[in-house]
């Protein structure tokens, strides 16, 4: 009795596997899709084509910035960067690295501000220096121990399709700088 039930089992795992092995082969091919229409809100009209994959993720950067003594509060001298577009992604992993151009007396912060592209917020930091909506990294603590450095690596929420990018620098010496954007879905 022991060696039927042992039997029977072992008949059934050896199934299971070539079920699941089967079904693995067959996700790997190309199926076709059925396409269902929703009431007229969302009503969906002859060839539906997707030309290449969706992007999960991008990376975009903006290389090689030079940054000349400006302190994170002065808005007005505050070193424009570029733009990162952002559109379709919702979250972000910002990385800053530099290089100090010159011994540096007084130590501090070098970091970037990506700000908003929208209009309103764009005035209010013009108008009345008002950083809105920013989002930021910046490498703490930069002295002429070593000509280089780099920044946390925040992982940040998205909240709008595109950033302007503000780079300031609180030693006495001018930086180069390259900020990376890792954007994922």
């Amino acid at each position: 009795m022991h060696r039927v039930l042992w039997i029977t089992a072992a008949v059934l795992a050896a199934a299971f596997s070539f079920m699941f092995a089967a079904e693995e082969m067959i996700s790997k091919e190309i199926q076709r899709v059925l396409v269902t229409n929703f009431p007229s809100l969302q009503r969906v009209e002859g060839t539906v084509t997707v030309g290449s994959p969706v992007p999960l993720a991008a990376m975009a950067s903006l290389s090689d910035v030079l940054v000349s003594p400006v302190g994170p509060s002065d808005t007005n001298h505050l070193v424009a960067g570029g733009v990162i577009e952002a559109t379709g992604f919702g979250q972000m992993v910002l990385s800053l690295v530099g290089q100090t151009r010159g011994d540096i007396t007084r130590p501090g912060a070098v970091g970037a501000i990506l700000v908003p592209d929208e209009e309103p917020i764009l005035r209010a930091l013009e108008e009345k220096g008002a950083i809105q909506f920013a989002l930021e990294t910046a490498a703490p603590l930069v002295t002429s121990a070593t000509p280089y450095f780099a920044s946390s690596q925040p992982r940040v929420l998205l909240a709008f399709p595109r950033y302007r990018v503000f780079f300031y620098n609180a030693t006495d010496k001018t930086v180069t700088v390259t900020l990376y954007a890792y954007m994922t879905s």
